[in-house]
């Protein structure tokens, strides 16, 4: 097998798993280009969002490759947990899936098995696909698994359940969505509110309890921070998008401010 690749195969999950601080951003503009930006500019992991973004399942392949090709692997937050969306994820070279919307540990056990080949999981079983490198590394089906199984934590009653989830064999990281979380608690955007802070502790604490790793979205560098601070290892740096408006705002704000009335 060669070792010229644009895939991961398992660096990110034995970084992750040794619990060391690793950062990026959503990318959903559904332009590759935008991931290969990022992955010159030093994030640590780019995450192609099919939940919101604005590509499909088309843009895993073409992504893994951009940002790969600089030593950086695509992580991809698939549209559910069904078994056909997660595997054709894995197949097209992603290293690894972001689970949305799940609330309780028997959900999570379940989408979880997707992530791995049997006899340990249900993941459908492939050489000519980019994770196999087209068939030259069939070894790949039997070796241990590498991709990294992150779960978003998002509503109130998946915090109920955070000790549960977090002793789940192959869940890498409980990823905080802030927004969904906020929402369901009742705070909408208020970052700030006690009630909100409580549940991001919640978080941290369950997943140091279980050996794992939490992880959270946040807006800017200060937040990420801050995230960092309070025991957040894995923290995405907003998004493609929202990184691009901060930037030409920033820009078309300041020449509008030095040029008015001149």
């Amino acid at each position: 097998m060669s070792s010229r690749s644009p895939l991961d195969q398992g660096v990110l999950r034995a970084r992750i798993n040794a619990h060391e601080f690793s950062m990026g951003i959503f990318v959903g503009l559904n332009a590759p280009m935008s991931a290969e930006i990022a992955a010159l500019n030093g994030v640590d992991w780019v995450l192609l969002d099919l939940e919101h973004g604005g590509g499909g399942e088309d843009q895993v392949g073409p992504t893994v490759v951009a940002a790969g090709a600089y030593g950086v692997p695509t992580l991809v937050r698939v549209e559910s947990a069904a078994r056909i969306r997660i595997g054709r994820a894995l197949d097209a070279g992603a290293a690894g899936i972001m689970i949305p919307r799940l609330e309780s540990p028997s959900e999570i056990q379940e989408s979880i098995k997707h992530l791995s080949y049997p006899p340990l999981g249900d993941r459908g079983v492939a050489t000519y696909n980019r994770s196999a490198q087209w068939g030259k590394n069939a070894a790949a089906l039997t070796a241990p698994r590498t991709c990294v199984g992150i779960v978003q934590i998002e509503s109130a009653k998946a915090l109920g359940s955070i000790d549960e989830i977090a002793a789940i064999d192959g869940v890498d990281v409980l990823f905080i969505g802030p927004l969904d979380l906020s929402f369901d608690l009742g705070v909408p955007r208020d970052f700030k509110n006690p009630k909100f802070i409580e549940a991001t502790e919640k978080v941290v604490n369950a997943a140091k309890k279980a050996g794992k790793v939490a992880g959270i979205l946040a807006l800017d560098a200060a937040g990420a921070i801050d995230y960092r601070n309070r025991g957040f290892n894995f923290v995405a740096v907003g998004s493609d998008s929202t990184l691009l408006a901060s930037a030409v705002n920033a820009q078309m704000t300041e020449v509008r401010t030095q040029t008015t009335n001149k």
